[in-house]
């Protein structure tokens, strides 16, 4: 693990570290926030998965998490949202696939299985490493996200219920099978055979038995992107049957922004803290 920079921050540190990552199978870069409450001992943990177009640097430059997570004591691990790298295969003219656009899937079609297992980065590597080189406690971890990384946080829950405590996400995609802007990339990723891309769909992963003990969602009534690719009806409807509690909370006036994430990041942070006390 190479140490890209740190800075003291509210008492913690904030630093940026890159890896030569097996499963994607080139340099990944992440960030982690360590509370000034781990000088004294492990803290708990909390993901943070990143929407298209974005890096481990969104979130860290605008998320504004710094502050409550030192009061509370969380650590937060931000990854990149895909591989990257001169050999790695992308779409340079296409927000919504290839670099920035992992959607957090283990991809299985060619040219892209060698590296976009954004999946297995996220549940198994990169985890691995963290616990291995930070003072976290693995036994209290969480996760949450924004839009595609809302998504991911979501279908990882839903498939590994014993290993997080908490999952929440502002403004998911909750049904990537159907949304327009990632059809092609689950096709590219995934291959042809919609049977396929139920294991990363959140309402279809529900339908097929997976289960979360509960959910936050909190989505923008401005959001430009809420009609078209969000539906968090879709969510709703799906936990209702399955009889998953979710509190859905529609922000009147939001957007998509950072400005939305950061007005309601507190919100979220105080919510997981609760939930691995």
């Amino acid at each position: 693990m190479k140490i890209i920079s740190t800075a003291k921050s509210y008492g913690g540190i904030q630093g940026v570290y890159s890896h030569v990552s097996e499963v994607c199978a080139c340099d990944m870069t992440f960030a982690v926030f360590v509370p000034p409450q781990a000088k004294d001992g492990r803290v708990p943990v909390l993901w943070y998965l990143s929407g298209l177009t974005c890096t481990h640097a969104n979130v860290m430059d605008k998320g504004e998490y710094r502050r409550l997570a030192a009061e509370l004591g969380l650590a937060i691990v931000c990854p990149d949202t895909s591989p990257r790298g001169a050999d790695v295969p992308d779409e340079k003219d296409n927000w919504q696939f290839g670099y920035g656009a992992g959607f957090y899937v283990d991809a299985t079609e060619q040219p892209y299985a060698k590296n976009y297992r954004m999946y297995s980065y996220v549940v198994h590597e990169l985890p691995a490493l963290v616990a291995a080189n930070f003072p976290v406690d693995m036994s209290c971890q969480s996760i949450f996200g924004h839009s595609m990384g809302g998504h991911g946080a979501l279908t990882i829950a839903l498939k590994n219920p014993d290993r997080f405590k908490s999952c929440s996400a502002f403004a998911p995609i909750v049904q990537p099978t159907t949304a327009g802007w990632s059809r092609l990339a689950f096709e590219n990723y995934l291959g042809p055979d919609e049977k396929n891309w139920r294991a990363y769909d959140a309402t279809l992963l529900i339908e097929d038995d997976k289960r979360f003990r509960e959910f936050l969602v909190d989505q923008g009534s401005a959001d430009e992107f809420l009609q078209d690719g969000l539906c968090p009806w879709l969510l709703e409807e799906a936990c209702k049957k399955a009889g998953i509690s979710l509190t859905l909370r529609m922000r009147e006036g939001y957007d998509h922004s950072y400005n939305f994430i950061s007005t309601f990041m507190d919100d979220h942070l105080r919510w997981h803290a609760k939930r691995c006390s």
